[in-house]
């Protein structure tokens, strides 16, 4: 008869969960465990066509990680061209013939080919409708953004406006309602655009490059022990998650903060 008692309340644990009706405290108490999560920081310009194209592809990979809730992904600001002006009544294929000494033909060629690139991850890109415009304000937003925890979310509407919408990423209006569809208040936005707020934080992040020696982005870092340099295919990534993560792991091990807390054991008893 006891025996069978037991077979009961184990089929009845299994089917409805364990708890206690009769008691003041729940069986297992939450957040028990503690793990900080790996990072990999991402350096990038927003007018930077293959770190849009990449950001898919690390985004592929990272899908197929068994691991991903335990990564924490930072957007590191550069600029390609850092002394670049806004010129929004010219194209982008005008700016590339100007300054890399191409010709149109062979500027609108070259673009057509990254905008095929884009399309085999699923991007639509209309460089034929992109503005030429400095970075450096899209950057602060986006050094705002991370402070709120929106920093991937800025990078990817960034991108959207720059290579897809046409938008001049450089407009502070354009900025600014970027901004407030991604969550940011008004009042941080307009302290932001009527300031030289997060400018310190995304000069650090330009001489953090330098340091590190990054000529070209995107540039991925993970646990700053191993770095990616860019638009791999997903399995490049993939593969440097599960070395950075076995890496990683040993020297950062699982701690359980409350090791005597309540707990069920598989054979039914709840002590």
């Amino acid at each position: 008869m006891k025996n069978k008692i037991f077979f009961v309340f184990v089929v009845m644990m299994a089917l409805n969960g364990c708890s206690q009706q009769t008691t003041e405290k729940p069986i297992i108490e939450k957040k028990t465990l503690k793990q900080q999560k790996m990072k990999v920081e991402i350096w990038s310009d927003v007018m930077c066509p293959f770190c849009y194209i990449g950001k898919r592809k690390f985004e592929n990979a990272l899908q197929q990680f068994k691991n991903k809730a335990d990564v924490e992904i930072i957007w590191k600001s550069f600029q390609l061209n850092p002394n670049m002006k806004t010129e929004p009544n010219k194209s982008i294929n005008q700016y590339l013939a100007e300054t890399k000494g191409w010709t149109l033909d062979y500027a609108k060629e070259m673009n057509t080919y990254v905008s095929d690139m884009a399309k085999e991850v699923g991007l639509t890109y209309h460089l034929d409708k992109a503005i030429v415009a400095n970075s450096f304000d899209a950057h602060r937003l986006i050094q705002l953004a991370k402070k709120n925890g929106l920093g991937d979310l800025a990078e990817e509407h960034l991108f959207k406006a720059y290579f897809t919408e046409g938008k001049n990423t450089a407009d502070k209006n354009v900025l600014m309602e970027l901004g407030l569809s991604i969550g940011l208040k008004k009042e941080q936005l307009t302290q932001l655009f009527n300031s030289q707020d997060y400018s310190k934080e995304v000069i650090a992040d330009l001489q953090e490059a330098e340091q590190l020696k990054i000529s070209g982005v995107p540039f991925f870092v993970f646990d700053r022990k191993y770095a990616v340099s860019g638009a791999q295919n997903p399995e490049v990534f993939l593969d440097t998650l599960n070395k950075a993560w076995d890496n990683y792991s040993k020297n950062n091990p699982l701690i359980i903060n409350n090791p005597d807390g309540k707990v069920c054991a598989p054979d039914g008893t709840c002590e």
